[in-house]
């Protein structure tokens, strides 16, 4: 109890909030190093996602890929990358990023191609007799409709790099793991608790209530309210049911 309130005191403390290596700063940089692998991951495993609930195909090496990237050791695959490279000795953010993205592909990989093979087969079916080709039966049909499960595995991914960005303090670079090796250098417990919180508090913000609600119901809602143009000029919203969009097209 008494270390907890040391690290208390620690956080509150003024001089530790000013300065190169204040508590803002280490924030800063341990978010921009989890944006970093996230656009990363999201790069490679959105696509690849999207087309694999899209086609259907490649589900079983998606699947046996990401158990495979999920049982890889990050603190021992940052060691290999760094030693094993030039560059990753003489600039350490490159495996730390590439280690880190390894770690966010595969709930970005299993939310992308949940999300859209969790579609109704109907839907897509109906927006195919509308006349849409397979790319914007994906843009505007799948991927809106895919959006909670996508931004579920975004948030899971973000939960996870947030977490373990702490090992790139190994390397000799910032972030909230400074403070935890730091201290663990002279044995300055107060300061590594204090960098656990506030690595805790993060994951909290992350984890919490769900901020992408918002941005979900948008999508949704402009799905809900959009309309698609169906055989001759024919206008068929889309909240209608896809029977009746088929319908309307055979009629026509």
């Amino acid at each position: 109890m008494n270390q907890i309130a040391a690290a208390i005191t620690w956080l509150t403390t003024s001089s530790h909030w000013t300065g190169s290596g204040s508590i803002g700063i280490r924030i800063s940089e341990h978010l921009w190093y989890t944006l970093l692998a996230l656009i990363v991951a999201a790069t490679i495993a959105i696509p690849a996602g999207l087309a694999i609930g899209h086609t259907g195909r490649g589900k079983t090496v998606a699947v046996a890929c990401s158990g495979a990237l999920r049982a890889l050791p990050s603190l021992g695959l940052l060691t290999l990358l760094t030693l094993s490279t030039t560059i990753g000795i003489g600039n350490p953010v490159v495996p730390s990023t590439i280690v880190l993205a390894i770690l966010a592909i595969p709930p970005l990989l299993a939310g992308s191609y949940s999300g859209v093979e969790a579609v109704v087969d109907e839907v897509a079916d109906g927006a195919r007799a509308c006349g849409m080709t397979q790319m914007q039966v994906l843009r505007r049909v799948e991927l809106p409709l895919a959006a909670p499960l996508l931004l579920g595995g975004l948030r899971s991914a973000a939960l996870q790099v947030i977490a373990t960005t702490t090992i790139c303090s190994y390397l000799g670079m910032g972030g909230l793991g400074r403070f935890i090796l730091d201290g663990l250098a002279v044995s300055d417990y107060p300061q590594m608790l204090a960098g656990s919180i506030v690595i805790i508090a993060l994951a909290l913000v992350t984890c919490g209530k769900d901020m992408t609600f918002g941005i979900r119901q948008t999508w949704i809602s402009t799905l809900a309210f959009s309309f698609y143009k169906c055989g001759h000029n024919e206008i068929c919203p889309k909240s209608q049911s896809v029977r009746r969009v088929k319908i309307e097209v055979q009629v026509f």
